[in-house]
């Protein structure tokens, strides 16, 4: 299969010293690359700004900002079979962007917002019908709920939901504990490293892949 997958943070600048991002290290979605890399896939990496070295025979791009990651997930996306967005990317960034570092005295306390595009919901509008869309939700409560809400509300296929509130899964580590969220049903998973994770996640997309004509 050709599998496009999305890794790590974006990062929404106010000047050329500041931006709005959050603890993503990207380790997911480069586990996913790699797996798939050794199923014998062929995997486009897009990647947000990390310090992790890409997995050896990934096709990688790398972008910064979310309307970066848009642009290059649009870009590829009529080529893949499956699009599995692991990254995340911010829902915000300054509404006006200064090309000098601002100085303190000149700034009054409050920064103005916008939202930023939302990938997935933009790709519904795009995609072939027998492409698999896999989105992930990192919640701190009500966990399947709010990642089955995300699914149904953005046509996904799959959503791989888990509680970053917990220290041993989500940001910073080698581990992960997900639920996989589906039409079918919940299927949760034990704590166990991100590779393995990843392995779950691409036997389904296996299990699931529709040959497209």
């Amino acid at each position: 299969m050709n599998l496009l997958v999305t890794a790590g943070p974006t990062r929404e600048f106010l000047d050329p010293v500041r931006f709005l991002s959050n603890r993503s290290t990207g380790r997911m979605g480069y586990a996913l690359a790699e797996a798939g890399v050794a199923r014998g896939h062929a995997v486009r990496l897009i990647s947000g700004p990390v310090t992790l070295e890409p997995p050896a025979g990934a096709a990688l791009t790398r972008v910064t900002s979310a309307a970066e990651m848009l642009s290059a997930v649009l870009d590829a996306l009529p080529t893949c079979d499956a699009l599995v967005m692991c990254a995340a990317v911010a829902d915000w960034r300054p509404k006006q962007v200064s090309a000098q570092k601002l100085k303190k005295n000149a700034m009054n306390g409050t920064l103005e917002l916008e939202r930023t595009a939302d990938i997935l919901q933009a790709v519904q509008g795009v995609r072939h019908p027998d492409q698999l869309m896999i989105g992930f939700a990192a919640e701190t409560e009500n966990l399947t709920a709010a990642a089955d809400g995300k699914r149904s509300a953005k046509g996904l296929d799959m959503v791989v939901a888990n509680d970053v509130s917990r220290s041993d899964a989500g940001f910073e580590v080698d581990t992960n504990a997900v639920c996989l969220i589906t039409a079918a049903g919940v299927e949760t998973l034990p704590l166990m490293p991100k590779r393995a994770v990843a392995d779950r996640i691409l036997d389904w997309i296996e299990a699931n892949h529709r040959n497209r004509p």
